[in-house]
């Protein structure tokens, strides 16, 4: 699994040493590139100051009466009681610091929960073990999966740059505009983070949760799930693409597009060839993760497909199974996650991968058929 500290050590720099050297050491939280994100790296600064000079404070006061009172040198203990000036002193000094700290903390939480006035929402659903993008009233969605290959998972191939930290699908941001998140999950408690945006808000099923960000600054930043939420929770990074505002029209336009045609494809008339190298992309994007490139699984959790007799029996009880799931199992529903041309082509690739060769395959019109029943 990725070191958290990964994530959070690129560019946090620890005062008064180099910003390369401090990232280095990865013992400070990063300052961000959004106005949140600095407010709450000075918050953490200032209070760690406060923290270090009562630190010095109380222990140079101990050491000195240690050193200078030791009963070598006859001293001898001073005898008072019920002193009211020293409770005074004991009450109000740590008060004065705690109001000193809660000034800066509040005004810096009631910033980071205020959501309101935004430009644009997006709502962020957490999978086990992916994230799906919804950009309200855009017509654009999708989901954003682990694209580091298995051979580097498992050691077969060397180590990305970005090992565990990259996706197929970036959620793409505008800069200079707020935006406003809404997090829920879709079936365990996840959590999504993005150190250098200071947005962490956990997604829990039933109940959706705020957070926003006005990223000043194009570029790529990548955080993770931080729940605990199953088998491959280090698997399900976050990485967020921030661009100029031209760049995301073009974008967003872009996908819609995409959108549109890929809603026409499940009227198109599909070849068995079609569907087959379509599954194989699918495949390893969404099924891959559990039952292994090859087919293998990973029994007695998740069974083999290769030689299995659900993928061997008849066709329609094969997808009913991929549109569904199985109560009780680790098997997902995908009927609401994937387009029925998705769940067509990795029922059709399964079927004739791995030695299988059913030689049959099932159309998005009959997966749509069996979504409706």
């Amino acid at each position: 699994m990725m070191s958290r500290r990964r994530a959070i050590a690129v560019a946090s720099p620890v005062p008064f040493v180099s910003a390369s050297a401090s990232a280095a050491w990865e013992l400070n939280m990063t300052p961000g590139v959004t106005e949140v994100s600095q407010s709450v790296y000075s918050l953490h600064m200032t209070i760690f100051w406060i923290c270090v000079i009562i630190g010095i404070v109380v222990f140079g006061v101990m050491f000195w009466s240690i050193f200078n009172h030791r009963k070598s040198k006859g001293a001898k203990p001073a005898q008072f009681h019920e002193s009211t000036t020293v409770e005074i002193i004991w009450t109000v000094i740590p008060f004065l610091i705690l109001i000193g700290m809660a000034i800066p903390a509040t005004g810096t939480l009631v910033k980071m929960y205020d959501a309101s006035e935004a430009d644009m929402d997006i709502k962020i659903t957490g999978y086990q073990w992916k994230w799906r993008y919804e950009y309200l009233n855009q017509d654009v969605n999708f989901f954003s999966n682990l694209a580091t290959s298995q051979d580097q998972i498992y050691n077969r191939d060397d180590k990305g740059e970005h090992y565990l930290l990259e996706v197929d699908e970036p959620l793409v941001l505008p800069i200079n505009k707020k935006i406003r998140f809404l997090v829920t999950s879709a079936d365990v408690i996840h959590s999504w983070w993005v150190p250098s945006l200071a947005v962490k808000r956990d997604a829990i099923p039933g109940y959706v949760r705020e957070a926003w960000t006005v990223i000043k600054e194009p570029g790529i930043y990548r955080g993770q799930c931080a729940e605990l939420c199953g088998k491959d929770h280090g698997f399900m990074p976050v990485v967020v693409k921030a661009v100029p505002e031209e760049e995301y029209q073009e974008w967003l336009l872009a996908k819609q597009e995409l959108a549109r045609q890929e809603y026409e494809l499940k009227n198109k008339q599909w070849t068995m060839e079609e569907l087959v190298a379509r599954g194989e992309k699918s495949y390893a994007s969404n099924c891959a993760v559990c039952h292994q490139a090859n087919g293998a699984g990973l029994p007695p959790t998740f069974p083999a497909l290769a030689g299995s007799g659900i993928v061997k029996g008849p066709v329609e009880k094969h997808a009913e199974i991929v549109l569904h799931g199985v109560s009780g199992t680790a098997m997902q529903a995908f009927g609401a996650q994937l387009s029925e041309v998705d769940i067509a082509a990795i029922v059709t690739y399964e079927r004739n991968a791995w030695g299988n060769n059913m030689g049959d395959m099932i159309t998005p019109q009959q997966v749509a058929e069996l979504k409706n029943k």
